[in-house]
């Protein structure tokens, strides 16, 4: 079963680019992926509001070729007011999707902000634009890194979404176990909503490393050693990774997953690899 025939199909996040160059590539990566007919880009957006301009400029950019286009947002850090001010100004430009998220509190930073969970922040939404936005939260199947244990992150994700989600993306992950778990205990506490599976392409194992480490993304022992064995033949680390997503991504597929969120690091040749493998074209 491919991509292509599920009703969610795929989506592909960016990230705002901070150099003229960045931005060349990224909008070479926007014009490759559009053509797969994507239901949505998504840009994200720093802690605390760091790349809160960047954000807004590379959505207006991104959202140009045509394809909706859902900027991240993020409470923890930002006053309603703020937040009231962003919401509307991507309103008045008919951007009609999110994703509403915490946010990480930057080191140095005093206050948290007046919305301090992503809940908060999708109920400010809902008060503020009623069912003008297509609302996006974030899951994650092995347990957000800061939760204290799986349930009470299950809790929250639950309350995330009836809060008033329209859909949750996952953070990345390998074990498809993980995320079938995850739904299966998410719909037995009432949750209705799709939840998609993100997928982080394998191309730079010190670099997948370092944000696995950080995001609390397990990286399979056996894929860990061979990923190693490769050291700096970037070959054939691209070619193994190639194989490992395209596995996790046909097991989630005929798993019934609702379709494929794609973190493309602004790069689009190893994600269409894998949708290549997926559709066979």
């Amino acid at each position: 079963m491919s991509a292509q025939q599920h009703p969610l199909g795929i989506s592909f996040e960016f990230f705002p680019p901070n150099t003229d160059a960045g931005r060349d590539k990224l909008m070479q990566a926007r014009d490759m992926l559009a053509e797969r007919n994507p239901r949505f880009f998504s840009v994200t957006y720093g802690a605390g509001g760091s790349t809160q301009h960047r954000t807004i400029d590379t959505v207006q950019a991104v959202r140009q070729c045509g394809i909706s286009t859902a900027p991240h947002l993020s409470c923890v850090g930002s006053a309603k007011s703020q937040i009231r001010d962003l919401i509307n100004h991507y309103k008045d430009e008919g951007i009609n999707s999110l994703v509403a998220l915490r946010g990480d509190l930057p080191s140095g930073m005093g206050s948290i902000g007046e919305l301090r969970y992503a809940n908060e922040l999708v109920e400010f939404i809902r008060e503020e634009t009623g069912d003008h936005f297509e609302i996006a939260v974030a899951a994650y199947p092995e347990a957000h890194p800061q939760a204290s244990n799986f349930e009470a992150d299950l809790q929250n994700f639950a309350r995330k979404v009836k809060a008033g989600a329209n859909l949750a993306i996952t953070q990345y992950f390998f074990n498809a176990d993980a995320y079938f778990h995850f739904v299966e205990r998410a719909r037995q506490l009432g949750v209705e909503a799709p939840i998609v599976p993100g997928i982080m392409p394998i191309t730079n194992y010190s670099k997948l490393a370092r944000f696995s480490d950080a995001c609390g993304a397990e990286i399979p022992r056996w894929v860990r050693k061979q990923l190693e064995a490769y050291g700096d033949d970037s070959n054939a680390i691209a070619a193994f990774g190639e194989d490992v997503i395209t596995r996790l991504c046909e097991r989630l597929l005929d798993g019934g997953a609702p379709g494929l969120h794609f973190y493309t690091l602004n790069q689009a040749e190893p994600t269409l690899k894998v949708i290549k493998n997926l559709t066979g074209r």
